[in-house]
């Protein structure tokens, strides 16, 4: 899988991040396969640019080329399709239900992948296991990122977008949910777009830019 970024603009957008930006305005390609780091610091269109790639910003000037193939084309159901089988993204606010348990929540995937590890078993590895049956409304904020994260990663996926997955992680559970980050990407033959507000020198990353 291939996503192109050509002369992409969103709206707005603060003319200093424009300046600065090595991303907006610039020609970007994104493989499969590949692991690609946006960093910066907030307010420069981390979370746009991810939103842009999943297509739920369309707010923009430029092109968005999806598999050589317009996006400005897709119907709907076009997009369904790219984000329940091919692109998956871990949303910064999270979006978990917080009046369900963590596994009510992850039980609402439209299409699991039932080549990735067991909810329980990710759940084992990232230390939140015995949190399963409680309500996301009263685990910690770094408890829901990580039950988020194995949401995410149970997904059928191409490319993983993920922003700013370990923000509200220490460094042992960042190196784990690395750990288990790096095993399914390699499992899926996958990309991976991750945002951050500053660059991260401990994982194997292809390609760094800055916003």
């Amino acid at each position: 899988m291939k996503i192109e970024l050509q002369q992409v603009l969103p709206e707005p957008i603060p003319e200093k991040a424009l300046n600065a930006s090595r991303v907006w305005g610039s020609a970007l390609v994104l493989d499969s396969g590949k692991r690609h780091l946006v960093s910066g610091v907030s307010g420069r269109g981390k979370s746009t640019l991810l939103h842009v790639i999943y297509g739920i910003r369309k707010d923009f000037k430029g092109r968005l080329l999806i598999d050589d193939k317009d996006s400005s084309a897709f119907t709907e159901e076009d997009w369904t399709h790219l984000r329940s089988r091919q692109v998956a993204l871990l949303f910064q606010d999270l979006r978990l239900f917080p009046n369900l348990t963590a596994r009510e929540n992850m039980e609402l995937l439209p299409v699991r992948d039932e080549a990735a590890l067991s909810t329980e078993t990710m759940a084992e590895r990232l230390g939140v296991a015995e949190y399963l049956e409680k309500p996301c409304g009263i685990l910690s904020q770094g408890q829901r990122q990580r039950m988020s994260l194995i949401r995410t990663l149970s997904r059928s996926f191409e490319i993983l977008l993920l922003d700013e997955p370990f923000s509200h992680l220490d460094d042992e559970n960042t190196r784990k949910a690395w750990n288990l980050i790096e095993e399914e990407l390699k499992r899926r033959h996958a990309g991976l777009v991750l945002s951050s507000l500053d660059e991260v020198s401990d994982f194997a990353i292809d390609h760094k830019w800055k916003l």
